[in-house]
């Protein structure tokens, strides 16, 4: 693996894409895409997030540019709707962009809103899709007493489960006790990829199954190891990457030896633009495992600008070092 500074930040093109709903608090996807002997990786950790951190996507993003993925067992995933913490009245637009998903994962516990507003919004889902599944992200917004008293309220609506509910692995194996009569699996996501230690969740006895995503656990391989190792029904799902990332993504969820859940790699229809010029969105609730290349004029044309060039620099000089 190359680690020179110099060399990698020529191969190194940062993007600015403009999202259609704000999502995660923001209404722009910075993204570096990574060219290599294998093709295109993704380095896009969130703003937020320190070198350390972000050193595990860039080993994810090196790995995928300069390395052939693992062969596929399969060449199309299915993929669910994400529905970011929108008024119930802007649900059925959100939810249109999605072709044929019959999954639909809807963020809660939102900064600023309450229970009321989640459930109004789970409620306009099953309205305007009776027969789809529906998950729930609170991103770990909640406490033990505040998950149990949502999924309480919330369970008349058939959840397929709950995805970190709370922010420890601690509380969540709490939560898991106290719910585990009305049925509910609890996933876990931050408690897998933000963890030093992503199998503790699956020792504890803390969640009936794991989210994975590639970038954020180090890269496919990484994260193969990782379901394997967990033993546990495992969703692949994205960090609103760009049609590079989910490609990734995809790649990882078409060699994952069972595939019991729709995957969140559907992403790609809350983005407004894209740098590939046929963009992985939902077709028929499905995106292929395939590779995927930007095109030069869109790249060129969703180029950030010249201080975000800088910025995205500088966290690349500070993530090498942990690698």
């Amino acid at each position: 693996m190359d680690l020179d500074l110099e060399r990698l930040a020529d191969r190194m093109h940062v993007v600015s894409l403009p999202l259609t709903t704000r999502f995660r608090g923001v209404e722009v996807r910075e993204a570096a895409l990574i060219s290599g002997a294998a093709g295109w990786g993704e380095w896009s950790p969130f703003l937020e997030y320190g070198p350390e951190e972000a050193a595990r996507w860039l080993r994810a993003a090196l790995e995928d540019a300069d390395v052939e993925r693992p062969a596929p067992l399969r060449d199309r995933v299915p993929v669910n709707a994400t529905l970011p913490a929108v008024a119930p009245g802007a649900v059925a637009g959100v939810l249109a962009r999605y072709d044929g998903c019959r999954t639909v994962k809807v963020k809660v516990a939102e900064a600023g809103q309450v229970l009321a507003d989640d459930v109004a919004r789970v409620a306009e889902v099953r309205a305007l899709l009776p027969d789809a599944r529906i998950r729930l992200d609170a991103n770990g917004g909640w406490s033990v007493d505040e998950a149990e008293s949502a999924v309480r309220a919330l369970e008349r609506f058939d959840l397929e489960y709950v995805e970190q509910p709370c922010a420890s692995v601690p509380e969540l194996a709490e939560l898991r006790s106290r719910v585990h009569r009305l049925g509910i699996p609890i996933a876990a996501d931050e408690s897998v990829r933000k963890s030093s230690d992503p199998l503790l969740v699956a020792r504890a006895g803390a969640a009936d199954v794991v989210v994975v995503k590639a970038q954020p656990l180090g890269g496919v391989r990484a994260a193969l190891e990782i379901v394997a190792e967990a033993g546990l029904p495992a969703v692949v799902s994205s960090a609103l990457d760009t049609s590079v990332g989910l490609s990734m993504g995809a790649a990882l969820a078409g060699a994952l030896p069972e595939l019991p859940f729709d995957c969140g790699l559907g992403t790609g229809a809350l983005l407004a633009a894209d740098v590939a010029a046929a963009p992985l969105i939902p077709v028929a609730g499905t995106i292929p495992v395939t590779r995927v290349a930007p095109d030069p004029t869109l790249l060129a044309a969703h180029a950030a600008p010249p201080e975000r060039v800088a910025h995205w620099r500088a966290r690349l000089a500070a993530a090498l070092p942990h690698l």
